[in-house]
């Protein structure tokens, strides 16, 4: 199964630690979403698509990046970090899985951890989550990454 990763990470490199475990697992291509245009779509079987949480959804790039796609019947994973809770994962997800949807994309998991946040008033206390993603973070994306192989 050929896979590309695409993510976007700024702050703390979170999500881009995510990404990199995610495509050791699965033997992916990863980019930055700045670099994504220059891939060929068409030879991939799975895509996974990420960034860090901002207002309760995806990088507003990543979403941008969406919409400038075509049409294509592709498998597709959505993953993120964030500073808060994980039980929001169905609406930190929601805008990012409904515009994939809605290009022919079919869905087939996502996945979160807690990320280090030390956006605005949180970097006067040192921020949230300040060990995150730590070493259990990365076990459990690899678990996804290989539920994955087995569920694409």
């Amino acid at each position: 199964m050929k896979t590309l990763i695409i993510y976007k990470s700024i702050h703390h490199g979170n999500t881009k630690k995510i990404a990199e475990v995610m495509a050791g697992e699965l033997g992916a291509d990863l980019t930055e979403l700045e670099q994504a245009k220059n891939y060929n779509f068409a030879v991939y079987d799975l895509i996974g698509l990420g960034s860090g949480i901002y207002m309760w959804r995806h990088h507003k790039t990543l979403l941008k990046f969406i919409d400038e796609l075509p049409n294509m019947s592709k498998n597709a994973f959505v993953f993120s970090t964030s500073g808060a809770g994980m039980n929001d994962i169905l609406k930190n997800h929601k805008k990012l899985k409904e515009k994939l949807t809605a290009k022919g994309f079919n869905l087939v998991g996502d996945f979160t951890c807690l990320g280090w946040d030390s956006v605005g008033p949180l970097k006067l206390v040192g921020g949230l989550n300040k060990d995150r993603p730590n070493e259990e973070d990365f076990q459990s994306a690899r678990n996804f990454a290989n539920s994955l192989k087995t569920n694409p």
